[in-house]
């Protein structure tokens, strides 16, 4: 594949990735219903999440979308791409700004690195962002590490 070039396959091998090559975007438009499922499957209790007046009174348009929410789109754009054959290793996250419900978030991601790590598997590098798409705003960044099979 080339620099420019979009990586898709389901079953993905190493052989099949370079540097420079996306991930295909996903986008994920959270709802106060999801948010508030997502608060209670997790047990996070703080009423920023789910009390709309709440997060008004700190200065939020609207209830906030979890961190790990954040996380989970950025581990799913990661999992999607790599398919059944890949395994996620390692994702380092840090969120950025804030999002709420009905905000369009844009994952986007990009092989920065590849090595051969031997037992018939390489490890891709990647860096991966989450982005508000109304203003642009990042909302979170990644680094992962994928394995493949050669």
């Amino acid at each position: 594949m080339s620099a420019s070039s979009t990586a898709t396959a389901r079953d993905l091998r190493f052989g099949a990735v370079r540097v420079g090559d996306r991930l295909p975007e996903t986008r994920h438009v959270p709802t106060r219903l999801q948010l508030f499922r997502y608060s209670a499957v997790t047990w996070n209790t703080h009423r920023i999440h789910f009390d709309p007046d709440y997060a008004a009174q700190e200065g939020y348009p609207d209830v906030l979308v979890q961190s790990h929410l954040h996380g989970a789109f950025l581990v799913s754009l990661c999992t999607e791409w790599m398919g059944v054959s890949g395994r996620l290793t390692r994702l380092e996250v840090s969120v950025r700004r804030y999002a709420v419900p009905g905000d369009v978030l844009v994952c986007a991601g990009e092989v920065t690195g590849v090595e051969q790590a031997g037992d018939g598997q390489g490890l891709v590098h990647l860096d991966v962002t989450e982005t508000r798409e109304s203003d642009g705003t990042v909302c979170a960044v990644a680094n992962a590490t994928v394995a493949l099979p050669t």
